[in-house]
Parts: structure tokens; C-alpha cells; sequence
């Protein structure tokens, strides 16, 4: 089973930038979509941003312009770059499969938490 461990999470001010990262196992990695989901208190887990294999990227409409997807396929980890960050951005943030690949459900890791607050 594939396994997705999440880190970097923290308590930011509203402006500041936090990089998350990822690091995947028990997978080939290299064929798969990635992406990055957020789920905040009480509501549904969402898309924020997802790549390719390929390395083609797309954001939610709340985050474009402010975050940053990439990977590396040999390391078998994604990074979230996130810049500008606002109190709605609080939420715990997963990795898995994403984009053109479907998200394995088995495998939701405990994700990291980010807060932004003043």
C-alpha cells in the first residue's frame, strides 16, 4: 500500500510563507499525478494543487498566484511552496495521488496542520 507522509505544517501570520513537503512510499511514484488537499474544520477535503508526471501543474482558484507544486522522482517527494498566506488558508494539508490520477483512499495519511492567524 502506498503511504504519504506530510510535513512543515505550522502557525504563520497572515502574510507569511510556509513550505510543506511530502515524502511517498511504496509506489513507483513516477507515473502518478500528485497532488495537495486541505481540509478545514467541518468542511469537505479539497483540491488546491496537483502535477503532472510530467510536471504540468494546476491550483484552485483560491491559491493561484500564491502556491507552488513540484516534485522530484527520483526523491519520491512534492513540495508545497506557500506564499501570501491567509487565515482561510488554515486547514490540515494531505498529499496523495492527484490531478489525472485518482487519489488512493486507502492511503490518507495524518496530514500537517497549518494555521493562520494574528
Amino acid at each position: 500500500q502506498v503511504q504519504f507522509v506530510e510535513s512543515g505544517g505550522g502557525l504563520v501570520q497572515p502574510g507569511d510563507s510556509l513550505r510543506l513537503s511530502c515524502v511517498v512510499s511504496g509506489s513507483i511514484f513516477s507515473i502518478y499525478g500528485m497532488g495537495w488537499f486541505r481540509q478545514a474544520p467541518g468542511k469537505q477535503r479539497e483540491l488546491v494543487a496537483s502535477i503532472t508526471n510530467s510536471g504540468r501543474t494546476n491550483y484552485a482558484d483560491s491559491v493561484k498566484g500564491r502556491f507552488t507544486i513540484s516534485r522530484d522522482n527520483a526523491k519520491k517527494m512534492v513540495w508545497l511552496q506557500m506564499n501570501s498566506l491567509k487565515p482561510e488558508d488554515t486547514a490540515v494539508y494531505y498529499c496523495n495521488y492527484g490531478g489525472d490520477t485518482v487519489p488512493d483512499r486507502r492511503s490518507w495519511g495524518q496530514g500537517t496542520q497549518v494555521t493562520v492567524s494574528s
